[in-house]
């Protein structure tokens, strides 16, 4: 009985020290905005790249989207259905990113800047809060054209507008459309051009011709200063992973490739 007695008591301190070595549940990202951020034209498969296995990133930023028409087609109840379901991850953080196609001139996506846009990355924010979700406010991706030596920031106005919600809300803010715009600044146009998805035509640039006379079977290039290739989308995907891990520094040690 006494051998039992000492077995027992063996196994009540053992329990802490086994309950303290067991693996801590991962994280998990969800990535939401426009063409920027999607598969093949964004930066979010190469940042979701970044992070280990068993950290579940889930890029569901679709191009031509914008912080209206990504909830108008329903896209956005996806992401609540995710959040709902959320116990086996330690925490869910949620990326939005909007601000291209929110711009004007673009039917049935683009917002106001001064009423609409703004309230609807608040609720984005808010929604994401309220399932226990983190809300991580993005400000949109510099588009990489130059007018002479200096930056075209055409985007400036949407990512203030970004910043001020996530300052009212208090919640967490990557300003990417500072940081690329710093980056791409600093490249000029020629290297800047470089993070594109297509090598730049050597006319690109000059007069259209006129209609009818082009060549018969010139490829269209799927080159422009929006959009990323593979190298654009290594640069962009390091900054948000290093500005993730300045905010959140739990999620370093979630990371296989330093940003």
């Amino acid at each position: 009985m006494k051998h039992l007695a000492a077995l027992l008591s063996l196994s009540l301190f053992a329990a802490p020290a086994f309950a303290a070595d067991a693996p801590s549940r991962p994280a998990r990202i969800i990535l939401v905005g426009d063409s920027t951020m999607a598969t093949k034209s964004g930066y979010g498969d190469a940042l979701c790249a970044r992070f280990k296995p068993q950290v579940r990133c889930i890029n569901l930023a679709r191009g031509g989207r914008s912080s209206g028409s990504f909830r108008a087609e329903g896209r956005w109840d996806e992401v609540q259905g995710l959040l709902k379901d959320g116990a086996s991850f330690a925490q869910t953080y949620v990326l939005i990113q909007f601000g291209h196609n929110d711009q004007p001139g673009k039917p049935g996506r683009s917002t106001d800047l001064v009423t609409q846009f703004p309230a609807n990355m608040e609720r984005y924010a808010a929604e994401v809060a309220a399932l226990g979700g983190v809300p991580v406010l993005v400000t949109p991706l510099t588009r990489r054209s130059f007018k002479g030596d200096y930056l075209k920031d055409d985007l400036a106005p949407w990512a203030a507008a970004t910043r001020r919600v996530a300052a009212q809300r208090k919640a967490a803010l990557i300003d990417l459309n500072a940081i690329s715009a710093a980056a791409v600044q600093k490249m000029g146009q020629d290297e800047a051009d470089t993070l594109a998805q297509a090598p730049r035509p050597a006319n690109f640039g000059a007069p259209a011709a006129p209609a009818g006379t082009e060549p018969q079977g010139t490829p269209k290039s799927a080159f422009d200063r929006t959009h990323v290739g593979a190298k654009g989308a290594a640069l962009f995907s390091g900054m948000v992973a290093s500005e993730l891990v300045r905010l959140f520094p739990d999620l370093k040690n979630q990371l296989a490739v330093s940003p």
